[in-house]
């Protein structure tokens, strides 16, 4: 599986699930399952380096504001979420995480920042398909802090300033 057909099967589950996470990471499962279990360690690949690659303390900061706080697990989840908005969405967060504010026509605090199922897809429909846990990935394994300068989430003026699309748009 290319870049080309992770994205793909991103989008299309995405469009089929109207945007909730949840149902997204179903049908993700059940395209999966469609594939061989070669092709579904790819898309596993795949997602795991983009998911290492968004792992940033800028795209921190822009989760913090988008969500209200954003603890390490709601990051992680975030991260699961930004992948499954497509391409589009997540080059532009990852380059420019402001940029969220114009990438992302709606939001919804209920439904949307929080893909936790779908980084676990992969690994679900590995396991339908063969009986076993999916094996080591063999890419390099992400870094033990988040890549970039800290942001002090807790300082109001800090983010505003850091982030003023986002917080114009999602925090005043």
């Amino acid at each position: 599986m290319d870049e080309t057909e992770f994205w793909e099967l991103v989008d299309a589950t995405r469009e089929g699930a109207e945007g909730d996470p949840e149902e997204q990471a179903d049908l993700l499962v059940e395209r999966l399952l469609q594939l061989d279990p070669d092709m579904v360690l790819d898309f596993a690949r795949h997602f795991e380096a983009r998911y290492n690659r968004a792992y940033t303390w800028d795209l921190w900061g822009a989760a913090w504001v988008l969500l209200d706080g954003a603890s390490d697990d709601a990051f992680d989840f975030f991260r699961c979420w930004l992948i499954g908005q497509g391409r589009e969405v997540y080059e532009g967060a990852v380059h420019q995480p402001d940029t969220l504010a114009d990438l992302l026509a709606d939001f919804d605090e209920e439904i949307d920042g929080d893909g936790e199922e779908l980084g676990y897809a992969a690994d679900e429909a590995y396991e339908q398909l063969t009986g076993t846990v999916a094996p080591d990935l063999g890419i390099p394994p992400a870094a033990s802090e988040p890549e970039g300068a800290p942001v002090d989430f807790e300082n109001e003026r800090v983010l505003a300033q850091r982030y003023p699309k986002l917080w114009d748009r999602f925090r005043d």
